[in-house]
């Protein structure tokens, strides 16, 4: 009994597995008709809703992605029955720009069957089916936990469906989101006649034909008048079928030749229009290539412009430069004339030391150097020996005027040759003002 039990349950696995392959293959077969026929009828007619080969091909994509797709279990352990709405939500909310969410919010459609077959339609017209299922494909782990073993979505022929529904992105589509084909009430149900066509072999057709001929032979004997009529009708309504069939093959071939014909010069068309963009471009890089040598032509002669002038204005500065050098050259006093001042100026800081100082104002450096000159002669031996009646030397202390502050801050140490250069560089300068003006002079005045 053992064996037997393992016996019938080795068949019945047998048996699923041979139907579960067989449910594969049917349906891939027929998608892969229903594709042609959808690719076939478009160059003659727009696709839309109410065209049978699109239902037809939307009942069988409905069928592939149901296939083997697991129910709904629910808090009380029942199973019920669920969409593939809920699969390709799920699987291809990581698609970049997917209609995924547009059809969550779609207010007219609720029933998860519904937005499903709004789905198919959304991805068709957007020509992305074969990416969505793709990336549906891709997600395995929410792939197995939506469909048993066994599924067209867990096997090899997905991807061939894939592959497949590739050929549908040359269809402009046009479809209405509220139709009664988004009507999730009722089945998907398949219609297998268009693909249907039986194929008799050569041997069978001998054999028929050999059935004709013994017939013929053995009713010819007894063949009257009555019986030659409707062979007659038969053999004219078979020839009257046989060029109904040839005119609307020549009918077909005629439409397909139009459309050729019409897609030829479609593209004769667009190919004049590209050779004439193609010159006009070329026409303007010519002219942006002779624009963009006289510019760099142009900024050439500007830069070597500017070097001379830059040159120009080196040279010149260098000339300002030793013009100025040589004109405060010859503005300084020879080394004797700065050491007799240097011994002047430390007379008077000697005066100034003793109690000697007379406060003096001088209106300008001239009437310093005459009071400077005047110490010196008085230091000489042989000026010393002077008249004793000689008047009192005067004063050149300007009267109403205010003392000014000594020069010593101003000048440093008189008695240096710096600030001996320095004084002559005020003078050179103007910065003492001459007598004329009403500005006072800076006087020296004990610290």
């Amino acid at each position: 009994m053992a064996s037997l039990s393992l016996g019938l349950n080795l068949s019945r696995k047998k048996g699923a597995t041979r139907t579960g392959a067989v449910e594969r293959k049917n349906l891939i077969t027929v998608c892969r008709f229903s594709v042609k026929t959808l690719i076939d009828r478009s160059c003659f007619e727009t696709i839309d809703d109410s065209s049978p080969e699109f239902i037809n091909f939307v009942s069988i994509l409905e069928q592939i992605l149901s296939h083997r797709l697991k129910g709904q279990v629910n808090w009380f352990g029942y199973e019920s029955p669920r969409s593939f709405w809920d699969y390709i939500r799920m699987a291809c909310s990581k698609v970049p720009h997917s209609c995924i969410s547009s059809i969550e919010n779609m207010e007219n459609v609720r029933m998860s069957r519904a937005k499903g077959r709004a789905w198919i339609r959304v991805a068709l017209m957007e020509k992305r089916l074969s990416e969505y299922i793709s990336a549906a494909q891709r997600d395995f782990k929410t792939t197995r936990r939506f469909y048993e073993d066994g599924a067209i979505m867990l096997g090899e022929e997905a991807g061939l469906l894939a592959d497949m529904l590739i050929g549908l992105n040359a269809i402009d589509f046009s479809f209405c989101l509220k139709g009664e084909g988004l009507d999730g009430s009722c089945p998907a149900v398949i219609d297998y006649t268009p693909y249907l066509k039986f194929t008799q072999s050569s041997d069978s057709i001998s054999s028929d034909e050999e059935e004709m001929r013994t017939l013929g032979s053995s009713g010819s004997e007894s063949s009257t008048p009555e019986n030659i009529g409707p062979a007659l009708f038969l053999d004219q309504s078979s020839w009257f079928n046989k060029c109904k069939r040839v005119e609307q093959k020549y009918r077909m071939v005629l439409e397909q030749k139009g459309y050729l014909e019409e897609l030829v010069r479609l593209r004769e068309a667009q190919l004049a229009e590209s050779v004439s963009q193609n010159k006009v471009l070329l026409q303007r890089l010519s002219d942006t290539d002779v624009s963009h040598k006289l510019e760099k032509e142009q900024l050439e002669y500007i830069v070597l412009e500017l070097q001379d002038q830059l040159t120009v204005l080196k040279n010149h500065d260098l000339r300002s430069r030793q013009e100025l050098t040589t004109h405060l050259t010859n503005q300084w006093p020879s080394p004797g004339a700065l050491d007799t001042s240097a011994v002047a100026l430390d007379t008077l800081l000697y005066r100034k030391r003793t109690g000697q100082w007379e406060e003096k104002s001088f209106n300008s450096l001239d009437q310093l150097s005459a009071d400077i000159s005047l110490s010196q002669m008085s230091l000489d031996p042989a000026q010393s020996q002077e008249p004793e009646g000689k008047p009192e030397r005067p004063r050149w202390r300007s009267e109403g005027k205010e003392d000014t502050p000594s020069l010593r801050g101003l000048c440093g140490s008189l008695t240096s040759v710096a600030s001996y250069k320095s004084l002559a560089s005020l003078k050179s300068s103007e910065c003492l003002v001459s007598p004329t003006t009403e500005m006072t002079s800076p006087g020296l005045t004990p610290s």
